[in-house]
C-alpha cells in the first residue's frame, strides 16, 4: 500500500474550510512573508482532496489576507496587515458618534500597556523617534497658530499625533500592540480632529495637548513605568472629556 497516497475525505464545503484551516496553521507556524506556498498538485496529496477544493481553500485564506494571488504562479505568504480591522473602525466612527468612546475604551487598555512598556523597554533611537513626532506636532500647531483654519497645518499636527502614540508602541517592542496601532491609525486620526473641536470648547489649546505628550515621554524618557502609565490614563480622560464636549446636543 502506497504510505503517500491522498487521504480519502469528504468534497466540498467542510473539506475546503479543513484544507484554509490548516492552511493557516501552516502560514503561521512554518512561513515567512514573501514565501511561497506548495503547488496545488502538493496540497492536494498532502491533504487528500482534489485541486479544486486546495484552489478553493487558498482563495478563502487569501480572502483573509493572508495570501496574495497572482495568475502563473504560487500563492505569497503575504506581509500581516490590520486593513480589515482598520476599516471596520473607522466605520464605526463614520456611522455613531458613540463609536468615538469605543475606542477611547480600547486605546485606555492597549495604551496604558504600550506606555509601560516602553517607559521599561525603549532604546535611544526609540526615544529619539517619539521625540521626533513630538517636534513635528510643536511646528504644525505654530503654523495653526499663524493661520487659524489651515487645514493642511491640522492635518499634519493629527498625523504626527497618531505618530507619536505608534511610536511609543515601537518602542515598546510587543509587534501584536505595533499592528494594532497601525489599524487604528486612519481612526485616531478621524477622533483627533473631534477631540480638538471639543478642546477648544472646554478653553484648551494644541499647546495643551503637546505638554500632555511631553510629561508622557518624560516618563519614558526616566524609565518611569508607573509615572508613565498614569500619565497615559490622564491623557486619555482628558481625550474622553474632549469628546464629550464636541458631541453635546448631537445625542
Amino acid at each position: 500500500m502506497n504510505d503517500a497516497a491522498p487521504r480519502k475525505r469528504d468534497e466540498g464545503g467542510t473539506a475546503t474550510s479543513n484544507v484554509a484551516d490548516e492552511l493557516v496553521r501552516m502560514i503561521l507556524g512554518e512561513l515567512t512573508p514573501g514565501a511561497s506556498l506548495p503547488s496545488e498538485a502538493e496540497l492536494a496529496l498532502q491533504h487528500g482532496v482534489s485541486r479544486v477544493t486546495v484552489r478553493e481553500a487558498v482563495k478563502m485564506v487569501a480572502g483573509r489576507g493572508l495570501l496574495e494571488l497572482a495568475r502563473g504562479r504560487r500563492a505569497v505568504v503575504r506581509e500581516p496587515s490590520g486593513v480589515a480591522l482598520g476599516e471596520y473602525m473607522t466605520w464605526i466612527l463614520q456611522h455613531d458618534p458613540k463609536g468615538v468612546f469605543d475606542l477611547v475604551e480600547v486605546r485606555m487598555s492597549l495604551e496604558v500597556q504600550s506606555v509601560g512598556l516602553a517607559a521599561k523597554r525603549a532604546t535611544r533611537p526609540a526615544i529619539a523617534a517619539i521625540e521626533s513626532t513630538l517636534a513635528a506636532m510643536r511646528e504644525a500647531a505654530a503654523a495653526m497658530d499663524e493661520a487659524d483654519g489651515d487645514e493642511d497645518a491640522e492635518l499634519a499636527f493629527h498625523r504626527a499625533d497618531v505618530g507619536f502614540h505608534e511610536a511609543i508602541a515601537l518602542a515598546g517592542g510587543n509587534r501584536i500592540l505595533v499592528s494594532l496601532f497601525e489599524a487604528m491609525a486612519q481612526s485616531l486620526q478621524r477622533s483627533f480632529f473631534m477631540t480638538r473641536r471639543g478642546r477648544q470648547l472646554r478653553g484648551q489649546t494644541s499647546c495643551d495637548t503637546i505638554m500632555s505628550h511631553q510629561r508622557i515621554l518624560n516618563c519614558i524618557k526616566i524609565g518611569d513605568v508607573p509615572g508613565a502609565e498614569a500619565a497615559m490614563r490622564v491623557h486619555l480622560t482628558d481625550a474622553a472629556q474632549d469628546m464629550r464636549a464636541a458631541l453635546v446636543g448631537t445625542f
